[in-house]
């Protein structure tokens, strides 16, 4: 929950602006919902997609505060859903979450899902099934066929805001868990929780990660493109 309308405007335009010389990455900005509609006005002539943050899994109803995946269809192309935080403080189940990807996939919504284990799971040793039951869960309401549509994005909780990242073997094994379904072999991977531009190169030269989910390094343009940067030079050595 940062930057207002003014700001949130000015970071995505200085990212946008700053995105050209980074050959193959994407780069996708998710702003709050109050600033969607006018940072997809302020970057429309640039290479950057746009994703909220957040959505319900109904079209409509009565659910006071939410936004549905009708209302971002015609101003989002991505949606993040199972981020950590939205998971422990708004307790979104498994189930929630699985839901919320059918709706969004049925909307032409890209979805990146969140998955990730807490330190309390890492250490009885059942980290690898939780995050494997959380891409099933996720995957368990749409096709086959629609399983490529999905961005896994793995942020272990006890990384995620502590400057605590998780080293890149436990990534990249991590990651491998969740490419257990078959469904799951064609979706990129992204990877989330303590992303700086001093570590990045590390995540970069792992085979199973093909981005980050970048978290509080956002916030400063020049710290963003510098991840996006890294991660360009080490998916093309």
């Amino acid at each position: 929950m940062n930057t207002d309308l003014a700001t949130g405007v000015n970071l995505a335009w200085a990212i946008a602006a700053g995105v050209d010389g980074l050959g193959d990455v994407g780069v996708v900005v998710c702003p709050p919902f109050i600033s969607l509609a006018a940072v997809r006005e302020a970057i429309s002539n640039r290479p950057v997609s746009i994703g909220a943050q957040n959505m319900h899994h109904d079209d409509s109803g009565a659910f006071t505060g939410e936004v549905s995946p009708v209302m971002l269809a015609g101003v989002c192309d991505y949606v993040l859903l199972g981020h950590s935080e939205r998971r422990q403080m708004f307790g979104e189940t498994d189930e929630m979450v699985g839901r919320k990807v059918a709706a969004a996939v049925a909307h032409g919504l890209r979805p990146i899902v969140c998955v990730g284990e807490t330190l309390e799971q890492r250490e009885a040793g059942n980290a690898t099934e939780i995050v494997r039951w959380q891409v099933t869960s996720a995957l368990a309401e749409i096709d086959a066929g629609s399983a490529n549509e999905l961005v896994i994005a793995y942020e272990p909780v006890w990384a995620i805001g502590t400057g605590r990242a998780a080293t890149p073997q436990i990534a990249d094994q991590m990651m491998g868990a969740a490419l257990g379904s078959p469904a799951a072999a064609t979706m990129p991977l992204l990877y989330g929780g303590s992303v700086n531009a001093g570590n990045a190169r590390e995540y970069a030269s792992v085979a199973n990660i093909n981005g980050a989910l970048v978290g509080g390094a956002s916030l400063d343009a020049d710290s963003f493109l510098a991840i996006a940067r890294l991660f360009g030079d080490g998916k093309d050595r």
